[in-house]
């Protein structure tokens, strides 16, 4: 996509006065992959219309009494639920859009499963921001514009990241800027009024929630997702471009595993455990898949010990996506993923294990034990490649036999022409498969190649019994892990620092207005101490001093003198700045600490999802604060989300992100769920 600068205030030459820019991509260019996230964008729209469609009709249908307007509501409701279905076929086809994501170049390398972005709707921070800036911390909010409109345009940049590091560093900054503006402007004990709006990437339900934990969780996913893309846009016919891979499938491993333990039972399927869990296997398995092709990137020799090798590296693949494969068929996941995605899983595990029995095959077949060779190293690697041997062999007679070589040979070059039927046949069962060329081009290739390999060692006199091919261990000379994003180092600056140190002004922490002190010294001495770092606090108040007289107290800290702001300097500072002070005296501002005696927010769920079938739970419970101690009832309410059967239900843990303010509430009055709002956001 067409890199281009969103910017508040930009001028003709495209300067920013301020220099801030903010690098996203336009989301008017016509790119492959900018059609299909426009295409997803208007198609969660049509489901929502159609959520909102059957909503209704089942309401009608719960209140009225009449036949006729029941059957036509019924009529009704098959139509939308059919809408609905198709719908969903729809946006199952986009995720399983992988050829526009591949790099243009390649034409010999199986094609790679990418992610496709969370999208979400416009935010408007301004009012809320604004109103909060006046009631909280005593300033003008209309000061601050500026600056909430660079955290919107921001936001607004994150929706089209560009498919590089520097889309995956601008959604990085967004992401730490949410820190600094959770801690400033979302308070525990109430809502902001922001209504947070983000689609589910397999089903286009929304998810609405005043909840800024929703806002956090779902960038993270979409860095993950963008990690996939760049992945997939590597250019696998170079070794550089292979490690790219590798590099950028092991960070998006990473990021979704982080988004699994960080944030808890998120009111979204693509978010939930279970599918984060088989995501974050899926980009290993990839990432294992390339590691491989970096090997053979070379060419695989026609040497024993490299086929033992390659043989080994083709079974941990298969191993890998055998795991993912069996994640993906598992409740609730297999009702959500694509089939097109469950289709390439089988087809890779399959193809992958044809792979190994033909390189062992091979290495039996035309390579025999020579005077000249070691044999103690060659029943060594022999010995490696299987757990147990067949009956009434041993690698050293294998080695010195042709005819057991041959036997186990072509017994293993039956089991890979076997796998790559089996490839074939699941390859010609989905229908956004088959429309992979290159894909069809390297399973008959390899299908191929096996058929005559076995031809050639076949006879109609051998009338010795079939033998099982061993399954081979699978092993490997670099194993795909996990990695830390980079991006998780990127430095960012606080857009609202200029409201103070965070440590001390932030949503949770309650100041009185600030009061102006006119201090007058005796004797050279204003009456009091300073201490602190930025900004500095008032002790050792002596109460017969002018400045105890004129209302300063203990405790109080200075946010300015003489009109200058002093939330930033430290005391050696403001030292300087009072220590010339004359008779005529000077003009401070102070700010006392409040106790918090505001009460916590009640859960509740805020999420709306129009009535599509429950999969995933978030069990809110509500307290009933009217009846204390014993008589005390607790209210299970289910959220649109439900995952297996109501009976079973199980409450939402708290999110644990470093970052996220913490109290502690009394377990006797409230129960704390992640991703929970005071009112109901209903479309």
């Amino acid at each position: 996509m067409t890199d281009t600068i969103l910017s508040n205030g930009h001028t003709e030459n495209n300067v920013v006065d301020s220099g801030y820019f903010k690098k996203g991509c336009n989301p008017f260019a016509q790119t492959g992959r900018s059609k299909l996230q426009n295409e997803r964008a208007s198609l969660n729209q049509q489901i929502i219309k159609e959520m909102r469609m059957r909503a209704g009709a089942e309401n009608l249908l719960r209140a009225t009494t009449n036949n006729k307007v029941r059957e036509m509501v019924v009529l009704e409701l098959s139509y939308v639920n059919s809408n609905l279905q198709l719908l969903m076929e729809h946006l199952e086809g986009l995720n399983s859009s992988v050829e526009v994501y591949q790099n243009v170049e390649e034409t010999s390398s199986l094609p790679l499963i990418p992610m496709g972005l969370k999208e979400t709707k416009a935010a408007d921070f301004a009012v809320p921001f604004k109103d909060f800036i006046l009631e909280h911390y005593s300033e003008d909010g209309s000061n601050y514009e500026d600056t909430i409109a660079d955290l919107m345009d921001l936001r607004q940049a994150c929706r089209t990241p560009s498919r590089s590091d520097a889309g995956i560093d601008l959604l990085s900054s967004y992401f730490s800027q949410l820190s600094f503006v959770e801690n400033r402007f979302f308070p525990p004990s109430r809502q902001m009024g922001i209504f947070f709006t983000w689609y589910d990437s397999f089903t286009g339900v929304p998810v609405c929630q005043q909840n800024i934990a929703l806002e956090k969780a779902s960038i993270l996913f979409n860095t993950g997702a963008l990690y996939t893309q760049i992945a997939t846009r590597c250019n696998r016919q170079n070794q550089s471009g292979l490690e790219s891979a590798i590099d950028a499938f092991q960070k998006a491993a990473g990021t979704l595993n982080h988004l699994k333990e960080t944030f808890t039972h998120t009111p979204s399927y693509d978010m939930s455990p279970a599918m984060l869990n088989m995501l974050t296997r899926m980009m290993l398995a990839q990432a294992q898949e390339c590691v491989f092709d970096k090997i053979a990137l070379p060419g695989i020799k026609n040497e024993y010990f490299c086929l033992c090798r390659m043989a080994q590296e083709a079974a941990k693949v298969c191993d890998v996506y055998s795991v993912v494969y069996q994640s993906m068929i598992q409740t609730p996941v297999k009702d959500h993923v694509p089939f097109f995605w469950s289709a390439m899983a089988q087809v890779k595990t399959n193809h992958y294990r044809a792979l190994a029995h033909y390189f062992v095959a091979t290495a039996l077949l035309d390579h025999e034990l020579c005077p000249n060779d070691d044999e103690d190293k060659q029943e060594k690697a022999l010995s490696q490649l299987y757990d147990s041997m067949p009956d009434g062999m041993s690698p050293l007679k294998i080695l010195k036999s042709k005819d057991d070589r041959k036997h186990l040979g072509k017994a293993h070059l039956r089991k890979a022409i076997l796998d790559h039927e089996e490839a074939l046949r699941i390859h010609n069962l989905c229908r956004q498969v088959k429309k992979l060329d290159v894909l069809q081009e390297i399973l008959q290739a390899g299908h191929k190649r096996s058929l005559n390999k076995y031809s050639e060692f076949n006879s109609e006199n051998d009338f010795v019994d079939f033998i099982e091919a061993p399954q081979i261990i699978a092993k490997t000379e670099q194993k795909a892990e996990m990695a830390e994003p980079s991006s998780s180092k990127v430095k960012v600056t606080d857009f609202f620092q200029k409201l103070g140190p965070l440590a001390l002004f932030s949503a949770k922490q309650r100041w009185t207005a600030p009061r102006g002190v006119h201090i007058t010294p005796q004797e050279g001495d204003l009456g009091f101490t300073l201490k602190g770092d930025a900004p500095v606090q008032i002790q050792s108040l002596d109460p017969l001093s002018p400045a105890a007289i004129e209302g300063v107290k203990e405790g109080d800290y200075i946010v300015s003198i003489q009109d200058t702001d002093c939330k930033w300097l430290g005391v050696s500072e403001v030292m300087k700045m009072l220590k010339n002070v004359g008779d005529e005296g000077v003009d401070i501002q102070v700010i006392s600490l409040m106790e918090n005696t505001v009460s916590s927010m009640p859960n509740k769920s805020a999420t709306y999802c129009g009535g599509l079938p429950k999969t995933y739970s978030m069990i809110c419970l509500a307290m009933d604060d009217d009846k204390i101690g014993k008589t005390r009832k607790v209210t299970k309410k289910l959220s649109f989300l439900s995952w297996g059967n109501k009976n079973k239900q199980k409450t939402a843990s708290t999110i644990s992100p470093s970052s996220a303010v913490t109290r502690t509430l009394p377990s006797k009055n409230r129960l704390s769920t992640a991703f929970s709002n005071t009112d109901s956001s209903l479309y």
